[in-house]
């Protein structure tokens, strides 16, 4: 069987050209798929040895569509690749990764994606990217869905017509949802894949991940109803009902916000002894905790942007947090 990667970017910098070099060694070939980058990531991904695909930028550019894009150069080549790494351009390969992914895939025929374990780069340099490193902590084996990192077969990604370019968040999930309605089966092995570089230092750019993410729960949702169920449930509970009826309960009796703190505390308190069976430190887990809560509001600014856009037949753009 071959592997050929996809490597998407916008914009990553120094963090593409270290994605490059874990990349490169290990891969037959490479394809770049560059997003209306402003720095020097195509001269980059050139010099590296990768083939470019420029997106046309007169269309709103999301990863998925990078994804399809890079996926549809790679199969345009005389030589096509059985199985395709798609890998994004802040993340670092781990050596070996395509060798052994390769490996379960061609065990067994019934696999159409094989994903692995990935931690944060720099994990201890803010709380967010060490909310990152634990949300990239899951469980081996069959899974429903996982990240933009993940290794595909191609007669898999064929039958289910990709990515879905107009999902601008949780692209990947959907995605996923597709393979397994298709049939396919999705594991995640115990081997390392990657590092991401995720450099997330502000709180703006962690309240704007946040926005993405509930965008892609709605979205994701709407397409598939039976995902993202609890998630979509939590958005609206602790994002809009509670807001709202503390804020016009208020005029009836200031006991009526104290109760909507006093639930959002409960929320807190299950958080946190929530990670810490799971094995983060207290500190953590008291810090985590604190996001996890607040991350409501956020995700559901997200959900209430998409329903909008839905609505008024908007363009779905993608929600920027870098």
């Amino acid at each position: 069987m071959t592997v050929d990667v996809v490597l998407i970017g916008r914009n990553e910098g120094e963090r593409l050209v270290k994605s490059l070099a874990s990349v490169t060694p290990q891969a037959r070939r490479v394809v770049y798929v560059d997003s209306g980058s402003t720095d020097d990531s195509v001269a980059n991904a050139k010099a590296a040895g990768a083939s470019v695909v420029d997106l046309d930028m007169s269309v709103p550019f999301t990863a998925a569509r990078a994804r399809n894009e890079g996926a549809a150069a790679l199969m345009a080549h005389g030589d096509p690749p059985d199985i395709v790494q798609f890998l994004d351009g802040d993340c670092i390969m781990t050596e070996g990764w395509l060798d052994t992914a390769e490996a379960a895939m061609r065990g067994d025929d019934t696999l159409g994606l094989v994903t692995g374990e990935q931690a944060e780069l720099r994990r201890d340099a803010s709380v967010y990217n060490q909310l990152s490193d634990f949300e990239w902590k899951r469980p081996v084996g069959e899974i429903e869905a996982c990240g933009g990192n993940m290794m595909v077969r191609i007669t898999a990604y064929q039958a289910v017509g990709g990515f879905n370019p107009e999902v601008i968040a949780a692209e990947d999930d959907e995605f996923c949802t597709r393979l397994r309605k298709a049939g396919w089966r999705l594991i995640r092995i115990a081997s390392a894949m990657s590092h991401h570089d995720g450099n997330a230092t502000r709180f703006s750019q962690w309240w704007k991940r946040a926005e993405r993410t509930g965008h892609g729960f709605a979205q994701v949702g709407h397409l598939h109803p039976d995902y993202f169920v609890l998630e979509r449930r939590r958005g609206w509970f602790f994002g809009l009902l509670l807001p709202l009826i503390a804020v016009f309960g208020a005029f009836l009796s200031l006991w009526v916000p104290l109760l909507v703190l006093a639930i959002y505390a409960l929320s807190y308190i299950k958080t946190m002894r929530g990670l810490e069976s799971e094995g983060l430190p207290s500190d953590e887990a008291r810090h985590h905790s604190v996001f996890l809560t607040l991350s409501k509001l956020p995700n559901m600014i997200g959900m209430i942007r998409y329903h909008w856009r839905r609505i008024s037949r908007a363009q779905m753009r993608i929600i920027e947090y870098k």
